[in-house]
């Protein structure tokens, strides 16, 4: 005679297989769907450049303070000879200040401690400095000179250890020169973002300008090949300068929020290399184009946000639906298979 105290022990297993098949057949279904959504690629961004503004009027500019502490936006710009206006904000429940150092090109030190940054700002002055309470607005109006073309103001927030915390941010002057005006990022991964940059132009040549920003910690350059649709590699990039001089090379300064202006002159329409010589970067892949008078390429299409085929997909589904049926036969008989014919558990 079966013993059925060993019956009852196996029931619980039996009842337990239909939801393991069910569950495996479910995460064929799940998992690469997950996975695609997880997956999803960001297509590179590209940047356009812009005509310079002559434009002397003032500009207002909304310039939010919050508890970060930080400023947002943290990156302002205006042009040579012009006004700029900036509508202050205190976002936050404690104090902020706006303190614009008077000397342009300075990078104050992070390590400071707050007796060293008021020694600072009572030696060398500020072009601004207002104090918000929490929930304060203000308007402050700066005016650049001319001669002030391509120079940097640092602004922080003077409140005790807001400054050492990351309360920083720049004001960019830009030339009232004709010419155009793009923006290029460096970062610690070894990329320029965009990595694609556009200047289109009714004439040649014409001046450029970019603004490239270093959003990590290493320092960089900003190198551009000196002729169009040279193709420079690791290997060879030192020996094309020797014979073709760089159309302009630049150190981006080490640290975050680092700036640096690269303005040169554009003979040609054409496609226009640009790298990093640190040693090391452009072999890691710091590389890349403007494109000058001419389309940029497509960006790519975006990839299905299946990993896996349909028909895959199709045939997962049907087993997963007999897997569920399973699953209730199994449920309502207690036994998952069903028993052999005569099988009528004891002897």
């Amino acid at each position: 005679m079966t013993d059925r105290r060993a019956v009852s022990r196996g029931q619980p297993w039996r009842r337990a297989v239909p939801w393991l098949v069910a569950a495996l057949l479910l995460a064929t279904v799940g998992l690469p769907v997950a996975g695609a959504i997880g997956r999803l690629p960001t297509l590179p961004d590209i940047g356009y450049a812009r005509s310079l503004s002559n434009n002397t009027t003032t500009v207002p500019t909304l310039v939010n303070l919050t508890d970060r502490p930080a400023y947002s936006p943290a990156f302002l710009s205006a042009a040579a000879g012009s006004n700029l206006t900036v509508h202050l904000v205190n976002q936050g429940t404690i104090t902020h200040s706006f303190t614009v150092l008077k000397q342009p090109g300075v990078r104050l030190n992070t390590s400071w401690s707050p007796a060293q940054l008021d020694q600072y700002f009572a030696t060398n002055g500020s072009l601004v400095n207002l104090s918000l309470a929490p929930g304060a607005q203000a308007n402050t109006t700066l005016t650049f000179n001319e001669s002030t073309a391509f120079d940097s103001f640092e602004f922080v927030s003077v409140v005790p250890y807001q400054f050492q915390a990351g309360m920083v941010g720049f004001i960019n002057i830009t030339s009232t020169a004709p010419g155009l005006l793009d923006f290029e990022n460096t970062t610690d991964n070894y990329q320029f973002i965009p990595s694609v940059l556009v200047a289109n132009s009714t004439h040649y040549p014409f001046n450029l300008d970019v603004l490239v920003t270093n959003t990590g910690n290493l320092g960089h350059t900003f190198t551009l090949a000196g002729q169009s649709n040279a193709s420079l590699t690791p290997a060879t990039y030192m020996s094309y300068f020797q014979q073709y001089p760089p159309l302009v090379s630049v150190n981006v300064p080490s640290g975050a929020g680092s700036t640096v202006w690269a303005n040169f002159t554009v003979p040609a329409a054409g496609i226009y290399q640009y790298i990093c010589e640190v040693s090391g970067h452009f072999a890691n892949g710091m590389t890349g184009f403007l494109y000058v008078g001419i389309p940029p390429p497509p960006a790519p299409p975006a990839p299905s946000t299946a990993i896996v085929q349909g028909w895959i997909l199709v045939g997962s589904g049907v087993l997963l639906g007999f897997g569920i049926l399973a699953t209730l036969i199994g449920t309502y008989s207690g036994r998952f298979p069903a028993s052999p014919p005569g099988d009528s558990g004891h002897h």
